[in-house]
């Protein structure tokens, strides 16, 4: 009896498709995993595998509902990559990030690079090694009389305390009354009698002194057998905790050492060599889990050869990064850039798209000008200043248009995705003068973007912290924790069919700011339409820089600019 797909899936980890594929539909090149549109042939491969997730029901792993916000379970990345056989035989290997349902191995998924749920293998020993030494730790911190120790001292401490201010304030009462008798005495005493009082009252002041240097030293004396008694158990704590740091810093060593690549010239390469010239110098965590080095890992071990790469999110984000459900993310550049130069060396790639990006429109589209600055408005596509890959932006042709102006001369940027209105300086007068009025929120600043759906009623003001996603530049996260302020206030304009056209008004000037607040499910929870980092790429970002208000930096005069977006 023929096997279903559905059933042929777990059969294999090379999956043919099911259909005939023409080979002249095949890519030339491989995907470049950090910027991709994902090929129509991964296209495939992906829908057959969403498909397979949808009706999975042999093993239970929680997605959660993308479209609830209260739910804490967050979804998975997955990863397809069709391949080649040494025979012709065209078909893909799936793969997913970290481990899914509490397994690294599962039927039909390519498996780590290193198992580390091994049961017999060294990390499992040593983990639970480790875990013996955290449930000592938490057994001698839990223990009765270490517990009745630690509340002792810190109920004797609040005594101790409470016992020394009073001493102290008993002091200083004593002195003021000292004070008040000596100027009395002074006046209606003299001589021998005077001497003889004010020896009394320094003896007066002495007596308090000591008595309250006795005081702090039986105070102290009190408290020294309960400090022995918890610097017993203390030492003991840190002598774990020491030897915890240690064998958890070996057995990382261990671990990154496992962690061996392959490329298609056969050469191997571990986690600690990749990353030892990489600006932290050692490997972060979970480098080396995610589907795309599972992938090739297995296609350069079984000869098959990579034809095309996606990968996809599928569940519900993470409350942190934003991830849609469906939607495709390239590579990561912190985790598996280092692994993926060595494990791409030797297959033709696609060109990075920044590289071949050329902008039809040349030179400045000024709109107002002035000997100290100028208003421009800036085309989608053209950075604001030079990137790694692509000189061509405001600043180079800036400078080529006025090689004779002197000091900095960007006073502050647009996403290259983004148009509209921007103010250059031509002098480091006006340059200053500009930032200050950044530096004191006076310059206002309003966008018009078009939604990829309708938001639903929520605050006209949006408030999310950003910090950078370290791992995957330029993109930002929401983080409460080490995030900075970030406040839009929005409002909408008009509803076309099923998109919003929206008003932003910044109060801060975040990067990705808008578009973050905009796509993520704390804010608008629709991206920006064209916004491949948040959401789905298409023509061009929707983001115009519609509004831009400041006053001279000469004469003080309130400069208004209006440009509506050409979308």
């Amino acid at each position: 009896m023929k096997m279903t797909y559905q059933e042929s899936f777990n059969h294999s980890v090379f999956h043919k498709f099911p259909y005939k594929l023409a080979e002249i539909n095949l890519p030339k090149k491989f995907t470049f995993p950090y910027s991709y549109q994902p090929h129509p042939i991964a296209l495939k491969a992906v829908k057959l595998l969403q498909n397979y997730l949808l009706a999975e029901k042999k093993w239970t792993h929680d997605f959660g509902n993308p479209d609830d916000e209260s739910d804490e379970i967050c979804g998975k990345m997955f990863g397809v990559l069709v391949v080649k056989s040494k025979q012709g035989d065209l078909g893909y290997l799936a793969a997913f990030s970290g481990k899914l349902a509490e397994e690294n191995h599962l039927e039909g998924f390519v498996g780590p690079i290193y198992d580390r749920l091994e049961k017999k293998g060294f990390f499992k020993e040593e983990e639970e090694l480790i875990i013996a030494i955290n449930e000592k730790i938490k057994a001698i911190e839990f223990d009765p009389h270490y517990l009745r120790l630690l509340s002792d001292f810190d109920g004797r401490k609040y005594e101790n305390t409470r016992e020394i201010r009073a001493s102290l304030m008993n002091k200083k009462k004593a002195k003021y009354l000292r004070r008040i008798k000596r100027e009395i005495a002074k006046k209606n005493l003299s001589g021998n009698n005077l001497e003889f009082f004010l020896e009394k009252i320094n003896k007066e002041s002495q007596n308090l002194h000591y008595q309250h240097k006795r005081k702090l030293q039986t105070l102290r004396e009190e408290l020294i057998p309960i400090e022995e008694g918890l610097a017993f158990f203390q030492k003991q704590i840190s002598e774990l905790k020491a030897k915890r740091k240690t064998k958890s810093a070996a057995l990382q060593e261990q671990l990154f050492d496992q962690y061996q690549f392959l490329n298609q010239k056969n050469q191997i390469k571990g986690l600690n060599t990749l990353f030892k010239h990489t600006k932290q110098r050692r490997p972060p965590a979970g480098a080396g889990d995610c589907a795309a080095p599972k992938l090739l890992q297995h296609a350069f071990l079984h000869d098959l050869k990579p034809v095309a790469l996606a990968e996809f999110w599928w569940g519900k984000s993470p409350k942190l990064k934003l991830r849609r459900h469906g939607y495709f993310y390239p590579a990561c550049l912190g985790k598996c850039k280092p692994i993926l130069t060595h494990m791409l060396s030797g297959l033709a790639i696609d060109e990075n798209p920044a590289y071949k990006e050329k902008l039809k429109s040349k030179g400045l589209n000024i709109i107002y000008e002035t000997l100290d600055y100028l208003v421009i408005n800036k085309p989608n596509g053209l950075l604001s200043v030079p990137g790694k890959y692509v000189y061509d932006s405001v600043a180079s042709r800036v400078k080529a248009a006025y090689p004779k102006a002197k000091g900095p001369m960007m006073v502050h940027r647009l996403d290259r995705e983004t148009s509209g209105l921007m103010v250059v300086a031509k002098t480091l007068e006006a340059y200053l003068d500009f930032q200050n009025q950044f530096l004191n929120k006076t310059i206002k600043k309003e966008y018009i973007a078009i939604l990829s759906g309708i938001p639903e009623y929520s605050s006209p003001i949006i408030k999310l912290p950003l910090r950078p996603d370290h791992f995957q530049r330029p993109r930002q996260m929401v983080c409460y924790s080490e995030g900075k302020i970030a406040e839009t206030h929005w409002s909408i304009l008009e509803i076309k069919e099923t998109k919003a056209r929206v008003l932003f008004k910044p109060i801060t000037g975040r990067t990705h700011q808008l578009r973050v607040h905009s796509a993520h499910h704390e804010g608008l929870n629709i991206p920006i339409e064209g916004d491949e980092l948040y959401g789905l790429k298409s023509d061009r970002l929707k983001l115009h820089a519609a509004a831009l208000t400041f006053q001279d930096p000469i004469n003080g005069k309130l400069m208004q600019f209006n440009l509506d977006p050409d979308f």
